[in-house]
């Protein structure tokens, strides 16, 4: 099978399971999702949904933020790991934000990623989920989904995300990454399926009977 017709598969599979994915991290602005971004790095968003509220109860917003304690911060912050890295990100860019940005997130990959804290995927889902502009987060389900799919070769996240673009049409990317995330939590895990179980991975590759061996990020 080519890899235009899997990807017409894997469209079709997720379009019917996933119509329309939720966001996985709660917020209630872009500065909520930037900061609760973040704090899910080498972090479930589960875990993350229940540290934000308390955080944001005290400030949802740069303006408040950087006027906190970071011994607050990093108290409030400790269950999600990390935290005197994450804390420390959280107040120097919400001072950041007030001083260069006017309080505002900014709407470039170029502004954002000069942010304490903030790398190529964190500021890709600020771009996505927050101003709605087509971009293609790389987590490490989608790049391990993408290598059982043979979509890519799996080097690096870099190149699956470029991968992943030149296949899949540009006004489905927002949508396609939350399905592909909620997919490889559900079906095709990262320690069952193996590209020889589940749904997608049985109808792109029928004929498939060993395990892939996936590159990690």
């Amino acid at each position: 099978m080519i890899k235009s017709e899997r990807v017409k598969i894997i469209m079709r599979v997720l379009d019917r399971i996933y119509p329309s994915p939720p966001i996985p991290l709660d917020h209630t602005n872009i500065f909520e999702l930037l900061v609760s971004v973040l704090l899910s790095a080498q972090c479930t968003d589960i875990r993350v949904n229940q540290v934000t509220p308390s955080l944001f109860k005290l400030a949802n917003n740069p303006f408040d933020m950087k006027n906190i304690e970071l011994e607050t911060i990093y108290n409030i912050i400790r269950p999600c790991g990390l935290a005197p890295q994450k804390s420390r990100a959280i107040k120097d860019l919400s001072d950041i934000l007030v001083r260069d940005h006017e309080g505002q997130v900014p709407r470039t990959y170029d502004e954002l990623e000069v942010l304490p804290g903030v790398g190529h995927k964190t500021a890709s889902v600020v771009m996505s989920q927050g101003h709605g502009y087509p971009a293609f987060p790389v987590d490490t389900h989608i790049h391990r989904l993408a290598q059982r799919w043979g979509l890519t070769n799996g080097r690096n996240v870099v190149q699956t995300e470029k991968d992943l673009k030149k296949l899949f049409p540009e006004e489905s990317w927002n949508k396609l990454h939350l399905q592909i995330i909620f997919y490889g939590r559900e079906y095709c895990k990262a320690r069952s399926c193996f590209g020889i179980e589940c749904e997608i991975c049985t109808n792109c590759y029928s004929n498939r009977t060993k395990p892939i061996n996936i590159k990690k990020p």
